[in-house]
């Protein structure tokens, strides 16, 4: 366990909790909290136990139509008595049927009755109807995968609106920001090792306004999760090697980094093999074991989108995903140039639209401007409204939509409303793509 309070087991909270839903590929884990952030706690598959992991697979019974989830479903599999459904995650974003006992399963709907039942578990503890808001956070957060979790929620059927998505990384940075803040003065890192190594390297720029936060992923694919042998002898062999590879990778991570945290992941660290790698990340630096941190992350993501807190309000996140610029327009206002703020960085870019309507100074002449917060200058981008009929100054009312098509790629439609009874709408519309980057 990261952090938090231990859980009172069968002890259900009476207030509004956020959930946080860490659905992953193998194991998932379900975390809540106070609105506010606090008292983080982590839903236990055993009552009474630190045992978060949550098997991400389905058993039908054979026969039956009686499915079983989680570690029930690998118990009725390993007995012969059911047939397991593994890699729901992978099977739903591929979208094909699961056949199982010569009948077709919509792959989604398998893996929502694998959600449904898991959240069983958290209303052991928390009641269902306290939900106040709830986040999915996946390794990857792919549009396909977002179009999943969507189909997920809607089948959920749950009495609530306030339902997020977010990657894992991202999931990293939110559970940062609601650390003391003595663990991350500096750069904090994050080795998982639940398949293969992969480190999460976080990084804050502090001399912007507000300070951009940058996390660099990395793979270790040749270190993959060991399973040593029984000979004492030959599994001390392999331990020894695989501290080493680990300490080779330590030093590659912190060699010019300050950093002030490391955060151990996955249950590849649990067989005690990292002696020297471990003394070398220790110097220096708060080191923490656990599993439960993108669960929690998802929690304080949640809270950050309902009640911005000041950490959030001083800090952008600018992962894969994210707007890296803020988008926004000339306009005269009481007759002085002004900015108006159209999409803000640091938003996933398939998430983000906007409406609104303008009288421009100049009909015909639409003026964006790219603000990039990830250094370099500010980009004017100018549309041009061809064919719009020509008419007093001022009196032309646009109707503008704005969405991203890529991370660096908005397209803006303009529709001519007119201006009221004098001048009609023409019915004519333009659709224009422009670019968010320097050509």
């Amino acid at each position: 366990m990261l952090t938090g309070q231990k859980e009172q087991a069968g002890k259900k909270n009476s207030g509004k909790v956020i959930v946080g839903y860490d659905l992953g590929r193998v194991v998932s884990q379900i975390s809540y909290c106070l609105p506010d952030g606090s008292m983080a706690e982590t839903v236990s598959s055993v009552a009474g136990t630190e045992q978060y992991n949550i098997p991400t697979v389905l058993c039908k019974r054979k026969g039956v139509n009686q499915w079983f989830y989680g570690k029930e479903a690998l118990k009725y599999a390993a007995d012969g008595e059911g047939i397991p459904v593994e890699n729901l995650l992978l099977l739903a974003e591929r979208g094909e049927d699961v056949v199982v006992e010569e009948e077709s399963y919509d792959p989604v709907a398998l893996l929502t009755l694998f959600v449904k039942r898991s959240l069983g578990l958290l209303n052991m503890q928390v009641s269902l109807n306290r939900m106040d808001a709830l986040m999915f956070t996946v390794e990857d957060l792919s549009p396909r995968m977002v179009d999943v979790l969507s189909k997920i929620a809607t089948g959920l059927q749950l009495k609530i609106q306030n339902i997020y998505f977010q990657s894992h990384v991202e999931s990293f940075y939110h559970y940062v920001l609601y650390q003391p803040k003595e663990l991350w003065k500096n750069n904090v890192l994050i080795f998982d090792y639940s398949t293969h190594l992969k480190s999460l390297h976080l990084e804050c720029n502090k001399r912007t306004t507000p300070q951009v936060v940058f996390i660099r992923n990395r793979e270790y694919p040749s270190i993959q999760r060991t399973v040593f042998a029984e000979d004492e002898a030959q599994r001390n062999n392999e331990k020894k090697r695989l501290d080493e590879a680990f300490l080779q990778v330590v030093e590659e991570e912190t060699e010019g980094n300050m950093i002030s945290t490391v955060y151990l992941l996955g249950d590849g660290f649990k067989d005690n093999w990292a002696s020297e790698s471990l003394r070398t990340l220790c110097r220096n630096r708060r080191v923490f074991q656990g599993n439960n941190l993108y669960s929690k992350g998802a929690c304080y993501g949640a809270v950050e989108r309902l009640t911005p807190g000041q950490e959030g309000k001083n800090h952008v996140f600018l992962g894969r995903d994210k707007l890296k610029a803020n988008i926004g327009m000339k306009i005269l206002r009481r007759g002085e140039d002004s900015y108006f703020a159209i999409l803000d960085a640091g938003t996933n870019w398939y998430e983000v639209t906007a409406d609104f309507e303008v009288i421009p100074e100049k009909e015909s002449v639409l003026d964006f401007l790219i603000t990039p917060l990830t250094g370099g200058n500010v980009i004017d981008r100018q549309i041009v409204l061809d064919g719009l009929p020509e008419r007093p100054e001022r009196t032309t009312r646009l109707k503008i939509h704005m969405e991203m098509s890529a991370v660096d790629q908005a397209v803006i439609t303009v529709e001519d409303l007119g201006f009221g009874e004098l001048f009609p709408s023409s019915g004519k519309a333009w659709t224009h793509t422009i670019s968010l980057t320097e050509r």
